[in-house]
């Protein structure tokens, strides 16, 4: 099932993409607690895409592809590297990437993304699959100048958490296998970052377990997984697209933030 969050005149809906995407079959309830058909049928034309989750706790890992460890020059950590980025940060489909007045590096990560779908604490790795709800789209979109400054002292939030740096998208897509889904990042058309999840050095129920031995997850929590090598820079006018087999093409537009 390859789950879409919609509004129609301001109302959210959660529904299942029919005939090509050009046909939403609208649910009542929620991935949560249970979704069931109404029988209505929307056209994608009439709604506007949401980000797949609402307002999500959202839990990041650096450095989980031996390709981007490489070509940052760093080595495996001992230990994961986790971050968090405020819910604030999350935008949906086609929602606009704003470039900072003050930026000067800021840089794409197309990623695979989990969302949790009930409560989790100590989970084994392999149990983890029945704690999650499915998978979508992420770009983790980050501010290089600041991230290094405050790496350098141990914190890792605005270069990471700013407004629209976490768009994700443009489903939530159930039943997939995750250990071996090819990735791929295009800016402008033009391919940056093409790899397989297959390359994570901790698997998807991994990261779940880690995270769930020692802090509760809850519904609606995302996992972004880690970023494999290509990396690099955006600009006002750019569009950036990371599409993942299964689930689908994420596409968001770069552009300045208005003075």
């Amino acid at each position: 099932m390859r789950i879409v969050r919609y509004a129609v005149d301001g109302v959210c809906h959660y529904g299942e993409f029919e005939e090509g995407d050009t046909r939403i079959a609208r649910f009542e309830g929620d991935p949560y607690t249970g979704l069931s058909r109404t029988g209505h049928v929307d056209d994608v034309g009439d709604v506007v895409v949401l980000p797949p989750v609402e307002r999500p706790r959202i839990f990041g890992f650096a450095y989980n592809y031996t390709s981007h460890i490489t070509e940052t020059g760093r080595e495996v950590p001992e230990v994961p590297v986790c971050f968090m980025k405020p819910s604030t940060a999350v935008i949906g489909p086609g929602g606009a990437i704003v470039y900072p007045m003050d930026g000067e590096l800021i840089h794409f990560e197309g990623e695979l993304v989990v969302v949790i779908g009930k409560e989790a604490r100590h989970v084994k790795p392999a149990e983890a699959h029945e704690y999650i709800l499915g998978y979508t789209c992420g770009n983790d979109v980050s501010d290089r100048i600041i991230q290094r400054k405050e790496s350098a002292f141990g914190t890792l939030l605005i270069g990471k958490g700013q407004d629209t740096f976490a768009p994700l998208g443009p489903v939530i897509a159930t039943g997939l296998d995750p250990s071996g889904l090819s990735l791929t990042t295009r800016v402008n058309g033009t391919v940056a970052q093409s790899a397989s999840t297959a390359g994570l050095l901790l698997a998807v129920p991994d990261l779940v377990s880690y995270l769930s031995r020692y802090l509760t997850l809850l519904p609606g929590d995302v996992i972004m997984t880690g970023t494999p090598s290509g990396v690099g820079p955006i600009r006002p006018g750019d569009e950036v697209e990371v599409e993942i087999e299964g689930i689908g093409v994420l596409r968001n537009p770069v552009v300045a933030e208005s003075r």
